[in-house]
């Protein structure tokens, strides 16, 4: 029988073999990982604040993040981040949602911060229980079941008046807002997010919108994804990874919406029809575009026309990392798009940095939804 002695020598060394294993995988890990460990260590032994707090009246659901440490360079989706379910109201009562917000503060002082803080603040819908309820079934499960983002260069906005996203009260949103610091490597900071959404009651005017999601897909070698350099005319990519954002096309050739881009000018286009999935005609009343730093403009191109449709410009800061503003679509009147047209994303870039960086394009688009607008007027 071991000695009491030899027990705490054997777990002792244990402990320690486990903590130098546990160590060499950790630095083994991407920034990404990292980033969610430290986190949730920092959360989970309350080292730091862990919880969200709320504050929300008949127009507005606020809500303020735990907190989150920056403690090195993060780019786009790399920095700690938190989600939760919310509720706008507990009632069963129609309200319409007519714009987002999000913005940085310091944990220790409230002082508003800049943008640079901020890479996406996410809203994600339940999509059974949201169309299951307007007995719209025959949605479910065909796009991804997100509402909107407001990103770096896009951290507010509002639907053209009249309009908006309907939802039942207490129907949940799931809402997911990341860090980001593409600028500042010695910097150990604590960061919130103040995160709102705005909403008012029906009053039978309003027009129901429909969200769907149409992002820039790059082919890759499938054989040896990371090999370069590429023939400047193909349009081609070098995926950042090849476990997130990939996709497959019909033929099994394999997609990336997550790519390098390198130094200079370029331009990028990819199909969008197929996600765009219109039967007929739709009328687009608002777009809301998602890209990283160095992209300049990108467009939503009617190829079956050879036009443009509309172009959101996109300003990068000139002395540091990070986008100014992203530019949105917005209109009352609306713009018609066809199931017979071929539609493109096209998204130009000028890298201006001295190394390869790294790319996303996509929009939310929001159309006028006729047959949500019947079932909820009963018409």
């Amino acid at each position: 029988m071991l000695k009491r002695s030899k027990i705490y020598k054997f777990l002792a060394f244990s402990f320690i073999l486990s903590s130098l294993f546990g160590v060499v995988i950790y630095t083994q890990l991407t920034n990404r990982h990292k980033a969610i460990i430290k986190t949730l260590l920092l959360h989970k032994t309350g080292l730091v604040d862990s919880d969200w707090h709320i504050n929300s009246n008949q127009k507005e659901y606020r809500m303020l993040s735990p907190t989150f440490v920056i403690d090195g360079i993060y780019k786009s989706m790399e920095g700690p981040k938190a989600s939760r379910y919310i509720q706008l109201n507990q009632s069963d009562s129609l309200v319409w949602i007519t714009g987002f917000d999000v913005n940085a503060i310091d944990a220790k002082t409230n002082e508003i911060l800049p943008n640079d803080f901020i890479c996406h603040m996410n809203v994600d819908i339940n999509d059974a229980q949201y169309y299951s309820h307007w007995k719209l079934e025959n949605r479910i499960g065909k796009q991804y079941p997100r509402m909107t983002s407001l990103s770096h260069g896009l951290e507010h906005f509002d639907f053209p008046k009249g309009y908006g996203v309907p939802i039942i009260g207490s129907d949940y949103l799931f809402i997911t807002t990341q860090t980001l610091n593409h600028n500042q490597p010695d910097i150990f900071k604590k960061v919130k997010h103040k995160v709102s959404v705005k909403y008012e009651t029906y009053d039978k005017t309003q027009k129901p919108l429909m969200s769907k999601t149409v992002y820039i897909q790059l082919p890759f070698d499938k054989f040896d994804p990371f090999k370069g350099p590429l023939d400047p005319a193909s349009n081609q990519c070098i995926p950042v990874e090849t476990k997130n954002h990939t996709y497959c096309d019909k033929t099994g050739n394999l997609l990336s919406g997550h790519w390098v881009i390198p130094q200079g000018k370029k331009t990028y286009r990819s199909s969008i029809t197929e996600q765009l999935q219109i039967k007929d005609s739709a009328r687009l009343h608002f777009s809301a575009p998602h890209v990283h730093p160095f992209a300049t403009s990108i467009s939503l191109f009617d190829k079956t026309e050879n036009k443009t449709v509309f172009t959101c410009d996109i300003t990068n800061y000139k002395n540091k990392i990070g986008l100014k503003k992203i530019a949105t679509f917005s209109s009352e009147n609306g713009i018609w798009l066809y199931g017979k047209h071929e539609y493109e994303l096209v998204m130009t870039c000028d890298n201006t940095s001295k190394a390869d960086q790294d790319m996303m394009g996509s929009m939310f688009l929001f159309f006028y939804d006729k047959e949500l607008d019947e079932k909820i007027s009963g018409s």
